[in-house]
């Protein structure tokens, strides 16, 4: 019998997303595809006892994606959205000892996210998985996002995935929403946030600036190219691209200072007073940020892949392509190299004498730094690392464009609202005790003008608006 398919894609105002639904009916088989434009996508296949019902079930999936933004289209007509992934290779390691390794998880593809806070650690891969764990290696929950994560970053309480469709993914609630849409002409590389304020690094070696609205503030082309790193303190935006280190102020007035590296920066670090640079020219540089000085070099023995600091500077680690782990004085001195047990480290933190690092296997890796169990590993003498496994039963939170509907608002909740005003939509305080004239950071899709919502908590942020913490309910 004849087959009909059906071809959706979601084309939102400003770019940013750029995704394909296709639903095909072959007599009683209802097959859906979907996924990024340009990619071959997922398949789902499921069967029906008649026609009819097949037809019915690929009418509804039709009508749920449409209510969502989804449109008719022509297959082909639009070009993938450009997305570079850095690639890396990993030899073994030329070091004597292998590191004391706690425990392992294996997230199952390549991962360059990870953030660790004081309770649990987070780790994205190009699966567009991101698992939660505890510090003792237990796994504690999964978001499945759309596309691949490019990156993690903290914002303090918030915590974000940047992912290759483009979309910033606020994970500090229990279900993802997305933040912030990057432009779909934008070759992403890394993403940086601070105080709501979101920074943008890319291939050209642009910086784009957009405000906790997800509207344009500002952008900077730097002199070089391929922009792995962007830090940003209230001071100032850090942006590391293939000729070294260019700061701009934080406002976007202008560049404060430019100083080039020994070689092409693959990664970045900051403290209070510096910058950390890794490069491919086998060193981490200490840049002070006020005025780009080199203050130190830190010489690691291949590529430097990712690199961290301990509290103030007072130790720097460095990862390397040749799966080595590095610590050093703060002065350059050389304290240790070890390899990994499995893999170059993509990106690190530290945190209470530990060093977390996602690999290029694809692992989350906790490495005992203290410093007698890196003597007893010197020594030839190490943990067995923990092979971590997730639970079968394990939650997982997926992105919706819906929010649930309550009748009424709790004792405890905040009550806001979404208003139009000169033909944006801006949300707005209702209940007592905050300032109404202030705008709510709040996300774009589920906003619609003279509905209310409720919300768990709101924090003030220092640009004069307030903040989302917790769920968000839609008031019937």
């Amino acid at each position: 019998m004849s087959e009909t398919t059906t071809y959706l894609e979601l084309s939102q105002e400003g770019g940013g997303a750029h995704k394909f639904y296709e639903v095909a009916v072959h007599d009683t088989v209802v097959s859906v595809r979907y996924g990024r434009i340009g990619a071959a996508g997922q398949s789902q296949t499921s069967a029906f006892p008649t026609r009819e019902k097949a037809q019915a079930a690929a009418a509804r999936k039709i009508g749920e994606k449409i209510r969502k933004g989804y449109a008719p289209a022509v297959q082909g007509q639009r070009t993938a959205r450009p997305v570079t992934r850095r690639q890396v290779g990993s030899a073994p390691s030329t070091a004597r000892a292998v590191a004391p390794v706690l425990w392992r998880f294996r997230t199952g593809a390549a991962a360059f996210g990870i953030h660790v806070a004081e309770d649990r650690c987070w780790v994205g891969n190009q699966n567009g998985e991101v698992f939660t764990l505890g510090h003792d290696g237990e796994v504690l929950a999964r978001y499945q996002l759309p596309d691949g994560v490019k990156c993690l970053v903290a914002d303090d309480f918030w915590i974000y995935a940047g992912c290759d469709d483009g979309t910033v993914y606020d994970l500090s609630s229990k279900l993802p929403f997305a933040a912030y849409v990057i432009d779909r002409d934008t070759d992403i590389f890394w993403l940086d946030i601070r105080e709501g304020v979101l920074n943008v690094a890319d291939r050209n070696g642009t910086l784009t600036v957009i405000d906790h609205e997800d509207e344009y503030q500002w952008s900077r082309r730097s002199s070089g190219t391929d922009a792995w790193m962007v830090r940003r303190d209230e001071h100032a935006v850090y942006h590391g691209h293939h000729r070294g280190v260019t700061a701009y102020a934080a406002d976007g007035s202008g560049e404060l200072w430019h100083t080039p590296t020994t070689g092409a920066v693959l990664f970045g670090w900051q403290e209070d007073d510096a910058v950390y640079a890794g490069t491919d020219r086998r060193v981490v540089q200490r840049l002070a940020k006020g005025g780009g000085a080199l203050e130190a070099t830190y010489r690691c023995d291949a590529v430097v892949y990712a690199c961290a600091t301990a509290p103030g500077g007072r130790y720097v680690f460095a990862g390397d392509s040749a799966s080595s782990v590095y610590c050093f004085a703060a002065d350059g001195t050389r304290l240790w190299k070890l390899g990994t047990g499995g893999g170059s480290a993509l990106s690190m933190q530290y945190l209470d004498e530990k060093l977390y690092l996602v690999t290029t296997d694809g692992s989350l890796v906790c490495v005992d730094a203290g410093d007698a169990a890196v003597a007893a590993a010197r020594a030839g003498t190490v943990p067995v690392a923990r092979d971590v496994k997730s639970a079968a039963a394990l939650p997982t939170y997926t992105p919706s464009a819906t929010v649930e509907t309550v009748t009424h608002a709790s004792a405890s909740g905040i009550v806001v609202e979404c208003v139009q005003e000169g033909g944006r939509l801006r949300v707005h305080v209702v209940s007592e005790g905050y300032e109404p004239s202030w705008n709510v950071q709040f996300p774009r899709h589920i906003r619609r003008p003279g509905v209310r919502y409720v919300v768990e908590g709101l924090s003030p942020a220092s640009g004069g608006f307030y903040r989302v913490r917790g769920e968000i309910r839609q008031l019937r």
